[in-house]
């Protein structure tokens, strides 16, 4: 038995999906616990490009069981819309592979439509959401009145539930928003519809975990999004809406933290983010523009175009003590190809004192100036690379520095965005 954890060690978009794509043939089962559908995904397997949103990234591996625990935020529409596309390419082919917990909770059309408002109104005090009904979800839940996956296959009770739920949420559409009330008629049909669909789908996930560990078999964890999204500790309130660091794990999907081995912290060789929220390491010039054009910094959920930096030290050293990251996996190596010259951030000048820590409060964060480490570039295409010892000489000591100054040893590196394009030095789940 062995279980590692994958989490993004950044603000998302560090190429998860990838890392979590290579990892699958050597666990038995896959399980995403955190986030919903602002997460995506992207896959690139002999060329074709598999984006997913929900389904975890383990779904392209025959054989493979892939659980989507409690944790989890669900869109019906969207999963059933992703599960189609999977099984019309004859991935999705015996429902036993894709097992949803009952009770993850379920986005409805007033959480988008709510969404949607919240941030119209706030105009340039948005925090730059997706506008995917994460939020409201993720209130409604801890407020208690959320709807659960197996509450739609109760369609009496949840009748009942709806109207009443009604009331409070097409009061705030139409009095203080002006928007659209949501018909509790309609609605009600559509979530019937939706439970007879996913109803061979719906089970106890967290007891096939269980019984899986109990069996000998090995589990990956797959997270969505990025620490530094992370309701808790993250750069609040620019953040999601759940916990992503490793610790959610436990409660994300149903299992103790004494059940954890190892933790993969999943970086970029440089920094990117989306939305709004402090970011010292941006860079606006024309470095900046490089690196989103040579790395597609595009959003694979919304297709925002991603703000983008240098690498951050300070950030991932902050990642580690959160997550307890025991490993590293650096992506995108192969876009700094080209660049005379590299920065990496070991520090921040905050009202001109240095500090290696990261700060506690968003003002400290706003006013943060990296502190840069200057490095020589390299010219060489690093794509065919598939031994650290074969890389570049800057590139090697790049990642070396890397190391060093965060104190964790890399078991991945990539060097571009096909599968089998990366170098592994360790396996997390055998080394």
């Amino acid at each position: 038995m062995s279980t590692v954890v994958a989490v993004g060690a950044q603000w998302g978009d560090e190429g998860k999906g990838k890392i979590v794509d290579w990892l699958a043939p050597r666990a038995d089962l896959v399980a995403r616990f955190q986030g919903g559908n602002n997460a995506g995904h992207t896959l690139v397997v002999d060329g074709e490009v598999t984006v997913l949103h929900v389904v975890p990234s383990g779904i392209l591996h025959e054989g493979k069981i892939n659980l989507i625990g409690p944790g989890v935020v669900v869109d019906p529409g969207i999963l059933l819309d992703e599960m189609q596309k999977l099984i019309d390419r004859g991935i999705l082919r015996d429902p036993s592979r894709l097992r949803l917990s009952g009770r993850a909770h379920v986005i409805l059309p007033w959480h988008r439509s709510l969404d949607a408002a919240r941030e119209k109104a706030a105009g340039k005090h948005s925090i730059g959401t997706t506008g995917r009904g994460i939020g409201p979800a993720y209130e409604d839940k801890v407020a208690r009145r959320g709807v659960r996956v197996a509450e739609l296959l109760q369609p009496e009770s949840l009748e009942s539930k709806l109207q009443t739920i009604a009331e409070f949420k097409n009061f705030e559409l139409t009095q203080f928003y002006g928007s659209d009330p949501v018909d509790v008629a309609e609605l009600h049909a559509q979530c019937v519809e939706w439970g007879r669909q996913l109803e061979p789908y719906i089970d106890h996930t967290g007891r096939i975990l269980d019984q899986a560990l109990r069996g000998g078999k090995s589990v990956l964890f797959e997270g969505a999004q990025g620490t530094f999204l992370d309701v808790d500790h993250g750069t609040y309130p620019f953040v999601t809406s759940s916990n992503v660091v490793a610790g959610a794990v436990t409660t994300g999907s149903g299992i103790g933290p004494t059940r954890i081995d190892r933790v993969l912290g999943i970086t970029k060789a440089y920094t990117t983010r989306v939305g709004a929220g402090p970011f010292p390491t941006e860079d606006h010039g024309e470095d900046g523009e490089r690196l989103r054009d040579a790395g597609g910094e595009y959003g694979a959920t919304t297709g925002r175009p991603r703000r983008c930096g240098w690498f951050d030290a300070v950030l991932l050293r902050e990642a580690v003590v959160v997550n307890g990251i025991t490993d590293l996996a650096i992506n995108k190596l192969d876009i700094l190809s080209g660049f005379e010259e590299l920065k990496l951030a070991t520090a921040y000048k905050i009202g001109g004192k240095v500090t290696e820590e990261f700060p506690m409060t968003l003002d400290e964060m706003s006013r943060a100036e990296p502190v840069y480490e200057m490095m020589p570039g390299w010219q060489e295409d690093v794509r065919e690379v598939r031994r650290l010892e074969d890389l570049p000489d800057p590139a090697r000591r790049y990642i070396e520095r890397i190391e060093s100054l965060v104190d964790v040893e890399a078991s991945f590196v990539s060097v571009g965005p096909g599968r089998d394009e990366i170098i592994r030095m360790k396996d997390p789940f055998a080394d």
